[in-house]
């Protein structure tokens, strides 16, 4: 009888372990090109399209690379191995998830937040 409690208790405690590994390493913070830099962790930046330097999609490698202005204004190559979102050129912000490698930021996700059609319209109906 004790035997079976033992093995009860022990894989539930395994099974703690487990959940709070998995947790900790799916955790991913917001940070500036800085800190991801010296983290080396894969992290979010978030920031804006730095539009003079331009952008590029190579369909055959599947390589999408442009550069991002952070909130300190740093400005970093970032590689992208995926395609280019749709809505990439009217995005206000631009959160790229990833790490570094060398000088360039190499990103595993980018998320685009575009303005919104209703922000004009809030601010007429606050009038009436």
């Amino acid at each position: 009888m004790k035997r079976r409690y033992i093995i009860g208790v022990s894989a539930i405690i395994l099974f703690l372990i487990v959940a709070f590994i998995s947790f900790d390493q799916s955790k991913i913070e917001y940070a500036n090109f800085e800190k991801a830099k010296n983290t080396g962790k894969t992290v979010q930046v978030i920031g804006q399209w730095v539009k003079e330097k331009g952008q590029n999609y190579d369909p055959t490698s599947n390589l999408f690379t442009f550069y991002l202005k952070d909130s300190n204004d740093e400005i970093v190559k970032v590689i992208h191995s995926g395609a280019k979102p749709n809505n990439f050129e009217i995005a206000d912000n631009i959160v790229v998830k990833g790490k570094f490698n060398s000088d360039e930021f190499h990103s595993t996700d980018i998320l685009t937040k575009c303005p919104s059609k209703y922000e004009g319209q809030a601010d007429d109906l606050m009038k009436y």
